[in-house]
């Protein structure tokens, strides 16, 4: 049975796309068979940031209305075996899902023998971000550390619990994990964001990950390019280690403390 996970938050621009398609990308690269669905209908960026947005000849909206079968909307990446993407529609509004579609979509992808597929929701309670959660087994809420978005966060997790089809089904609840995003050690130390623990504090759910603030991930998402292949930048590795732990391994947090700098540093501002 695949495992259907949704990216999801409360919050428009917290990174749950570039958070999709690095999670995605990894646990390809981790030897599972993967797929990545944008359910942003009407935006759609997934595309852009896996780099294959010129390969885009039907969506996930045609899947649903028979106007394309699933092999053809698929798209196959070329740099990581075993991974897949299907985009959004640019062209309609988001009403075009249906329960029913979406089901069927899933079904079709779990007889392909797919073991993850991994969802990127839009922000908010809208129609396409309460289809991308309805069907997930597990949640990654994705926050940035601030207040609002944290807040916001909060109220996508009663969502979670209560219009999900296991809550309907009265089955184990939907698994939730946190997603830290755009993090800065040295933010926190001022009192201009909140802590790892503040957060957790207010969540109360398992944190996956600690993505730290970095210029990295513009540079892959303009290049088109998963920033987890960056295996340089501190936000690649962050990635990397929440994949792991999504995977059932332990590792330790990184890119959480304000880095201590040694004297020469502080002698010459380095």
């Amino acid at each position: 049975m695949a495992r259907i996970i949704v990216i999801t938050s409360g919050k428009g621009g917290v990174g749950k796309t570039t958070s999709s398609a690095a999670l995605a990308t990894g646990l390809a690269m981790a030897g599972k068979k993967t797929a990545v669905i944008d359910f942003d209908i009407g935006l759609r960026n997934l595309d852009l940031i896996m780099g294959c947005e010129r390969r885009v000849v039907y969506d996930f909206v045609n899947v649903i209305n028979g106007e394309a079968n699933l092999n053809q909307a698929l798209i196959k990446d070329k740099r990581v075996e075993n991974l897949f993407i299907l985009p959004a529609s640019q062209t309609r509004d988001k009403d075009a899902l249906t329960k029913e579609g979406v089901e069927r979509v899933l079904k079709e992808m779990d007889e392909l023998g797919f073991e993850y597929i991994i969802c990127d929701s839009p922000a908010g309670i809208e129609a396409g971000a309460l289809m991308a959660l309805y069907f997930a087994d597990e949640a990654i809420v994705t926050t940035n550390p601030e207040v609002s978005s944290v807040r916001d966060s909060d109220r996508i997790l009663g969502i979670l619990d209560s219009k999900s089809r296991r809550a309907e089904n009265g089955e184990e609840p939907v698994k939730h994990h946190l997603l830290l995003t755009r993090y800065n050690p040295s933010r926190v130390s001022n009192g201009e964001m909140l802590s790892v623990s503040d957060v957790e504090e207010i969540l109360r759910i398992p944190l996956l990950g600690v993505i730290p603030e970095s210029q990295s991930v513009l540079h892959a998402s303009n290049k088109g390019e998963p920033v987890v292949l960056d295996q340089e930048s501190d936000a690649g590795q962050a990635y990397e280690d929440a994949i792991a732990r999504l995977l059932g391994e332990e590792r330790p947090f990184r890119f959480i403390e304000e880095e201590r700098k040694g004297f020469l540093k502080r002698l010459f501002g380095g």
